[in-house]
């Protein structure tokens, strides 16, 4: 799959031709919210994306340089995704996209009060943080302060 060209020379333009449907940014929220690497693990998120469409959408990520993938050393049939350093800048907009949810969203989105007022009061250490451990394979589900497993799951 090469790059194409796009539509425009507009920055958003840019990132929407990337991140525009609705599968994209869920793929990378798997990966750093729960830590999910294979195409079974995303298989099995709450949305239910078609496993042509996520082989589709991981392919492209691939291609535009946000994952990576590598034979997994104990199953080498199976493929383990992982975010590149271009694909880890996302988590500040990832964070962005739910402390928004939480501001505009229905009461029945999942919150977390203990996450939002850490970003509140150390923005840059807790995006720091959270991508020092999605770099080394965690996510932020794994960590029971900001999320208590029943959140997680």
């Amino acid at each position: 799959m090469q790059k194409s060209q796009p539509r425009s020379a507009c920055p958003i333009n840019f990132a929407l031709e990337i991140f525009g449907d609705k599968w994209t940014l869920l793929i990378v929220r798997d990966i750093v919210y729960a830590g999910k690497r294979t195409h079974g693990e995303f298989l099995k998120s709450d949305e239910h994306i078609a496993t042509n469409i996520l082989a589709d959408r991981l392919a492209r990520l691939e291609c535009q340089g946000i994952l990576t993938k590598a034979a997994d050393p104990k199953d080498k049939r199976r493929e383990i995704f992982s975010l590149t350093e271009e694909g880890l800048a996302l988590i500040p907009l990832l964070l962005d996209l739910q402390s928004w949810s939480n501001v505009f969203g229905p009461a029945y989105i999942g919150r977390s009060a203990t996450l939002e007022a850490a970003l509140k009061k150390d923005r840059e250490k807790v995006i720091s943080e959270i991508t020092d451990s999605v770099r080394h394979g965690g996510c932020i589900f794994a960590n029971a302060e900001w999320f208590p497993p029943r959140m997680a799951q």
